[in-house]
């Protein structure tokens, strides 16, 4: 039993039940913690979705410990939810590889959790929490699988994912030094040319597993992302939608929400946070960019985003 850390804004819980449990999904096993609060259930839960790269079920990578999708479980923990994340295959705890898992593979390993998370009998109230790509794959949730009863879409893109790579680099680009980007145009580059030649060169590759522009990469889910539209997905979605997205968002564009309101319809709720960072923190300065990620970790998550989230929940469940 352990009692969790306080969220400006929220009451505490006294103890909650940290599992940890095993996942069958697609010939492996996912591993990930299931969080309850206190009391016999059943409990309204949360299954949370990790953004892109090899993240564990706290979303951190080994070389960037963001904890984006700990501290949400903190967030539902605080609001009387329970939750579970997962470590991503070939992560943490996690059987299979990473590198060669494409970008439906995901979804599916994600299918796999919701499915075994809506089939306890200790569960209610189902919703899907996805952060950065993890939210495209909850908007698929919404759409396509059974026992969904909500989502919740943090910094989602709207773009396909190879247009939403191009504009990432445009918003970028206007963060970095000026020194950066004149040196770039003395050779007759720029760090939008640059992202434009490595999709190009993503997208002649036929293996799972390539190496571009120096670095291994996931070369399969790279082409799956750039061709992934999520339009129809989201004229297909089912359920009530909450979508919160940040002005200093240099990774997803917050203009992107217009679209969720109007494809999505009276379904969607949708949010703009002003000075909100990609990993939904606030950003004071004048310009966010990932090289100040870690600048940000010893804040929590930005207090209207935690409101937003839990007066959604709190809605979704009462009605």
């Amino acid at each position: 039993m352990v009692s969790p850390d306080a969220v400006p804004g929220l009451g505490r819980l006294t103890e909650v039940s940290v599992l940890e449990v095993a996942i069958p999904a697609d010939g492996i096993t996912l591993a990930g913690s299931l969080v309850t609060p206190p009391g016999e259930g059943p409990y309204p839960a949360a299954l949370i979705l990790a953004g892109s790269g090899p993240l564990d079920r706290d979303g951190n990578h080994k070389r960037l410990p963001l904890n984006v999708s700990r501290d949400l479980a903190t967030v539902l923990e605080q609001a009387g939810w329970a939750s579970l994340r997962f470590d991503k295959r070939g992560i943490g705890g996690s059987g299979g590889e990473y590198m060669p898992a494409g970008f439906f593979d995901e979804l599916d390993d994600a299918r796999s959790a919701l499915g075994w998370l809506a089939d306890r009998e200790d569960t209610s109230t189902i919703v899907v929490i996805g952060h950065s790509v993890g939210a495209s794959y909850a908007a698929e949730m919404s759409a396509f699988a059974p026992g969904v009863d909500g989502v919740v879409l943090l910094a989602y893109t709207a773009k396909t994912g190879g247009d939403t790579l191009v504009w990432q680099a445009k918003a970028i680009s206007e963060t970095l030094p000026g020194f950066i980007t004149g040196g770039l145009r003395l050779f007759g580059s720029s760090v939008e040319k640059q992202q434009a030649k490595a999709i190009r060169r993503v997208q002649s590759t036929d293996d799972d597993v390539a190496r571009i522009q120096g670095q291994k990469i996931n070369a399969k889910w790279m082409r799956e992302f750039i061709e992934y539209d999520p339009e129809p997905t989201l004229r297909a979605t089912k359920t009530p939608m909450l979508a919160i997205t940040g002005t200093k968002d240099v990774q997803v564009d917050f203009e992107d929400l217009e679209l969720v309101a109007a494809v999505a319809g009276d379904r969607a709720e949708v949010h703009v946070v002003d000075d909100l960072d990609h990993i939904l923190r606030n950003e004071p300065e004048r310009v966010s960019n990932p090289k100040k990620y870690k600048r940000q970790l010893d804040k929590p998550i930005d207090p209207e985003v935690v409101e937003l989230v839990t007066d959604w929940l709190g809605r979704l469940q009462a009605g």
